[in-house]
């Protein structure tokens, strides 16, 4: 099968390579998918790049941890699929050496959602990090039915769906970030009443006007080690920020402002969910996807002969919305 993989960390050019490797056989309780699309997350920029560890802790990796395609075999055990199932994968690539810039992956069954039928795999290709974060982070600690939600980078590709999908949810008031007009025009879009240009404007007085001086119930975060103090400053009394990212291994955290407000801050990563949520976060991801509520802004798709390309227009911030390879 081709495959792009490294074996090494560093710039995309330097060490992302073409290869023909076997095809992966399924063992008991696996599935094999031949895949059609994979998804480039910022995570696996960062993880190819080497800004967590210098270390690999594989000899070889193929990166990507989001697919959708086409299942291929079934190993024995497995009854829920069979081949000409159409599914989409999440964490390829978390605590194993092949992920879905592949033409084939092998996973544990539970790995393998089924993708409804009027959904492309360019789309499933964007929903096992990007969908599931967004969800998780939205219907977390009861939903945000009634609330005022801020979501800052409402372009991006994680926000762009918290915003439609706390929509959906029944909040109140969605209220975004972004750098841009072009950028602010994409989060109006997606359903927020109202979005702050954060070069421009003081974000948090400009919550505090929107919400009569009482500030956000909940802030869905994507980059914490910026945003803290503002954040801080932009949530209510006894509200909450759930916070899925940050451009630094430590945060500053105000610590009076938010020992004062009663502030809870969830941290979460979704590679790590509890079971029983991820399996909430699939069915509620499903159920949007089956009723065509959501809007997927896929900003490019590339040969996996560019995935080095694709790499550095996720890491570069070029690209607004989802990267996605095409394998066939």
């Amino acid at each position: 099968m081709r495959a792009a993989c490294y074996e090494r960390v560093g710039p995309a050019s330097d060490v992302l390579q073409l290869v023909e490797l076997p095809t992966p056989v399924p063992g008991a309780g696996d599935v094999r998918v031949r895949l059609q699309c994979s998804g480039v997350n910022p995570s696996d920029v960062k993880t190819r790049a080497g800004a967590r560890s210098r270390e690999l802790p594989f000899p070889r990796i193929i990166p990507h941890s989001d697919g959708a395609g086409v299942v291929d075999a079934v190993g024995d055990g497995v009854t829920q699929f069979t081949p000409g199932d159409r599914v989409w994968v999440w964490n390829a690539a978390w605590g194993r050496p092949d992920g879905t810039a592949a033409e084939y992956v092998v996973l544990p069954a539970e790995q393998t959602v089924p993708l409804p039928e009027d959904t492309g795999p360019e789309v499933g290709a964007c929903l096992g990090i990007p969908g599931l974060t967004a969800w998780h982070a939205v219907y977390c600690h009861g939903g945000v039915r009634g609330q005022t939600v801020l979501i800052p980078g409402g372009a991006g590709a994680v926000a762009h769906y918290a915003i439609q999908m706390a929509r959906d949810a029944g909040a109140d008031r969605v209220l975004s970030t972004a750098s841009s007009e072009a950028k602010a025009e994409i989060a109006r879009q997606a359903g927020a009443d109202a979005v702050f240009n954060y070069r421009e404007e003081d974000v948090a007085a400009r919550v505090m006007d929107a919400t009569g001086g009482a500030g956000a119930d909940r802030i869905i975060e994507l980059e914490f080690a910026a945003n803290a103090a503002t954040d801080l400053a932009a949530v209510r009394a006894n509200g909450l920020i759930v916070a899925f990212g940050a451009n630094a291994s430590e945060v500053q955290i105000p610590f009076f402002p938010a020992i004062l407000k009663n502030v809870l801050v969830q941290f979460f990563i979704v590679y790590n969910l509890q079971p029983e949520d991820r399996a909430r976060a699939i069915a509620g991801v499903t159920d949007l996807l089956e009723r065509d509520v959501l809007h997927h802004r896929i900003a490019e798709r590339l040969p996996l002969a560019e995935i080095a390309t694709a790499h550095e227009r996720v890491e570069s911030g070029a690209a607004v919305g989802n990267v996605v390879i095409d394998l066939e």
